[in-house]
């Protein structure tokens, strides 16, 4: 039925889709999750077993989720098409083992999924080869941008950052239609790193929209040139963990200071301004990656103004997030923020 309804939207455009800069939907919402590897127990911070990935699955079945690619969910989150739990399975790096292993289970559920490709690694030791991903794609996967190199952008000086970082998104544009038939809607940034000018980049290179790596759900005031996902590899990987994020909800931010991802010391401050009635306004739970987290609210009008702090200095850590959690009405609601230090290498 939700490919019916795709090819319908397409048909259908006058009412269906509406135009780029179209905004979100407030009463809608996508839960996205990335996955690297599948049944490959050698490298467990990126691997997920197939029992657990499979599990996944049957639960968004058994729960009824609308399970999309990610420009499709983008299409969906500015149509005229009702709400419905709706999630995205995103897989980075184009490994074999989602080729092998992870994409016979997708098959299985009849499920899409959107695949994010470094094309210099396509064909190499433990990576899929254009005719997997032609076949991928063939099966239902979206094939999106990874860049070519998969490099450190931001640790290249500016002066060759951008003009690299463009080139790099053109090139894969390019290798991808030519291998593929299709060039890329949407992009993935390696490692979930950006700051503000690689963020226009994509933005002009016309892409549906572009994933990041802080956790939380896209909804009403997510910039969809970042967007968030939750990661599944081991760790979190569990049937419980994963349901719990399933069942996350988007929470509006009004303002967020600094809308950049880069921490400018070791121990950033982040303000956020929220509406009073915000699950935010509320009792918060706040979690720091390497240390403890510091939550201060004061009035700002009708709205309510959070500055989150670490207790303690940051170091030795190149990205860690800020994350916070509330309970509204029964339902648990997710934002995080995500740190880069380029210095650390």
């Amino acid at each position: 039925m939700k490919f019916l309804t795709t090819i319908l939207c397409i048909i259908v455009s006058s009412g269906c889709v509406r135009s780029e800069n179209t905004p979100i939907d407030p009463q809608k919402e996508v839960v996205c999750f990335v996955y690297h590897r599948f049944g490959d127990d050698r490298y467990p911070s990126t691997n997920i077993s197939l029992s657990d990935f499979e599990a996944h699955l049957k639960y968004l079945q058994s729960e009824g989720f609308q399970v999309l690619t990610f420009a499709d969910a983008i299409d969906y989150l500015q149509s005229d098409s009702p709400p419905q739990k709706t999630a995205v399975l995103t897989i980075d790096d184009g490994y074999e083992s989602f080729y092998k292993n992870g994409l016979p289970l997708l098959k299985k559920y009849s499920f899409p999924a959107s695949l994010y490709v470094n094309t210099e690694t396509v064909g190499g030791t433990s990576y899929m080869s254009w005719e997997q991903l032609k076949k991928a794609a063939d099966a239902g996967v979206e094939i999106g941008n990874h860049t070519h190199s998969h490099a450190y952008f931001l640790n290249q000086p500016e002066s060759e950052r951008y003009t690299n970082f463009k080139e790099e998104l053109q090139l894969t544009q390019k290798l991808i239609k030519e291998k593929i038939g299709k060039e890329p809607q949407t992009f993935a940034y390696p490692y979930g790193e950006l700051d503000a000018k690689m963020l226009s980049i994509v933005k002009e290179t016309g892409f549906k929209g572009a994933a990041a790596q802080n956790s939380g759900v896209i909804g009403l005031s997510t910039d969809l040139m970042r967007c968030p996902r939750f990661p599944m590899s081991e760790s979190y990987a569990p049937l419980d963990k994963f349901k719990s994020k399933a069942g996350m909800h988007h929470v509006a931010i009004s303002k967020e200071d600094p809308g950049s991802f880069i921490a400018k010391s070791t121990s950033p401050k982040l303000t956020l301004l929220v509406n009073s009635d915000s699950p935010l306004a509320g009792s918060v739970n706040c979690f720091i990656q390497g240390s403890e987290c510091s939550v201060s609210k004061s009035p700002e009008g009708d709205q309510v103004k959070l500055t989150i702090t670490p207790k303690s200095d940051i170091t030795g850590r190149r990205r860690f997030l800020y994350t916070l959690t509330a309970q509204q009405n029964g339902k648990w609601y997710w934002y995080s923020h995500l740190w880069i230090r380029p210095e650390v290498k």
